[in-house]
């Protein structure tokens, strides 16, 4: 018997989100069906690189159906540095926990985060943990939107 569960049908699937950092990575829960999502907080990175065993935990708990990553990208839309070890991310996520990993347009998600984190309690809620965990939130959602813009 297999303890591979049986795959979600689109639309009602979990989805982790990622905000990738050289130093810290937001991560964020949602759920297609709402087109909802929660912040996780942050897992510390050494030069991108997570404790895996972070992410693991929360991977285990949540067991999510796909995985997004946020993709860095400069404002005209071309690659930078940072993209690069954002896909290199992605796939690395993909071989560990063998889920299918997407990539979000990531631009100005930062400053959305804390636009909105500033709205809900001014400027001590604009610790480094709580904007890269709203960012993965403006992520999973964003990609959300896009889901549904393409049905």
């Amino acid at each position: 018997m297999s303890n591979k569960k049986p795959k979600t049908p689109k639309g009602q699937r979990t989805v982790m989100g990622f905000d990738f950092g050289t130093r810290s990575i937001g991560m964020a829960i949602g759920q297609e069906v709402t087109g909802t999502a929660t912040s996780l907080g942050a897992v510390k990175a050494r030069d991108g690189i997570p404790n895996w065993s972070d992410i693991e935990q929360h991977v285990s708990e949540w067991k999510p159906d796909l995985l997004v990553v946020g993709l860095p990208l400069n404002m005209d839309g071309t690659n930078q540095q940072v993209t690069f070890a954002a896909k290199k991310f992605a796939n690395r996520l993909h071989n560990n926990y063998r889920l299918p990993v997407e990539t979000q347009d990531e631009r100005l998600t930062t400053t959305d985060a804390k636009a909105r984190l500033f709205d809900q309690g001014g400027y001590r809620s604009l610790a480094k943990d709580n904007v890269d965990g709203m960012s993965a939130v403006i992520i999973l959602e964003s990609f959300f939107e896009q889901l549904w813009e393409t049905e």
